[in-house]
């Protein structure tokens, strides 16, 4: 090789300790992992926003839950810095038991055979509904650069990789796919240029709706477009539904105070026989009529800031309202 030959003056990738980056599992490295769910949620073909560190489940504390944006599905992470143990394997699996969650991802330095042929034989015998997932993290660098995240899936249900591509080709084949794409895309280009962190994602999927993060475990926002045009809404979706409906009921005693607010009336929804329940107002709206996308993208974004602010004690009171009714001394937190 000559000097001027590029490949000359290629750096040599060399593996940093994972301790001289994150000196802390719980302190360090968990909350890099939930400020930047974009990597991880890349190496798994997930759309994650992550919205809560050391989750109570029962007396212990899941590292991670969040949602996969693409598909509103529910995803815990349990992680390590060291090699995978049986105590974490446990750890897991009562966590997914107590979250009845539909992605469960174990991050770890390293994956001892056993461990990652237990996940796989997980996926091959539970549900078509629950997906296992075994990451490898290490870290890089090359010369004095920064060091860097690299991230290996050794386990991961039979047919992921072609059920993300198949999902993003039929995602792709309509036209109304296509233009919910292109203004969900449009919408979350304007919520990073206003510093709105509402979500991670960056990408418009092909999809009605658009979840938002609400930074409170079984609560979430979400704009969409339905039969009555367009929604913007706040979703109480725990997996237990009696959570739900207290967190709903008390809502709706303080619905006056909500409403003033808010400046408008709002629909509560209880969606009986379902789990979750909503807050919702509606509007006017077609997807097919581009001319108004950016009244539309005005309107969420307004009313999202409005609805966000008159449920402020859900999100500040860890979901809960005062079980004294409007007028008493207590406040609505």
């Amino acid at each position: 090789m000559t000097a001027s030959d590029p490949a000359s003056v290629l750096g040599k990738l060399e593996l940093v300790d994972l301790r001289d980056v994150w000196t802390h599992e719980a302190h360090g490295f968990t909350p890099w992992l939930l400020q930047n769910a974009e990597v991880l949620g890349e190496t798994l073909g997930m759309d994650l926003a992550l919205s809560a560190a050391e989750h109570p489940v029962g007396s212990f504390a899941l590292d991670l839950i969040g949602v996969d944006e693409a598909t509103g599905d529910r995803v815990i992470i349990e992680n390590q810095l060291t090699q995978t143990d049986h105590s974490h394997l446990g750890q897991l699996l009562t966590y997914a038991a107590g979250t009845d969650a539909v992605n469960i991802v174990w991050v770890a330095s390293r994956f001892r055979e056993e461990h990652r042929a237990a996940l796989d034989w997980l996926n091959n015998r539970t549900d078509e509904v629950t997906r296992f997932f075994g990451v490898e993290i290490s870290t890089v660098r090359i010369g004095n650069s920064p060091a860097a995240p690299l991230l290996r899936i050794v386990a991961q249900p039979n047919d992921w990789g072609k059920t993300v591509r198949a999902k993003a080709q039929a995602e792709t084949t309509t036209a109304r796919s296509q233009a919910y794409q292109r203004f969900w895309t449009n919408f979350l280009e304007e919520l990073h240029l206003r510093g709105l962190p509402w979500t991670s994602s960056r990408k418009g999927q092909a999809q009605n709706w658009q979840t938002l993060r609400s930074g409170v475990s079984g609560i979430s926002f979400s704009c969409s477009f339905g039969r009555s045009g367009l929604c913007s809404e706040i979703y109480f979706q725990d997996p237990d539904a009696g959570i739900n409906d207290t967190r709903f009921g008390a809502a709706e005693a303080h619905r006056q105070a909500i409403e003033d607010t808010y400046g408008a009336s709002l629909s509560f929804e209880p969606l009986v026989g379902r789990k979750g329940c909503r807050i919702a107002e509606y509007r006017p709206g077609d997807i097919r009529r581009a001319e108004h996308w950016v009244d539309y993208v005005e309107w969420f974004i307004a009313a999202q800031k409005r609805l966000r602010t008159a449920m402020s004690p859900v999100l500040g009171g860890r979901g809960q309202f005062s079980a004294e009714q409007p007028g008493g001394d207590s406040p609505v937190v």
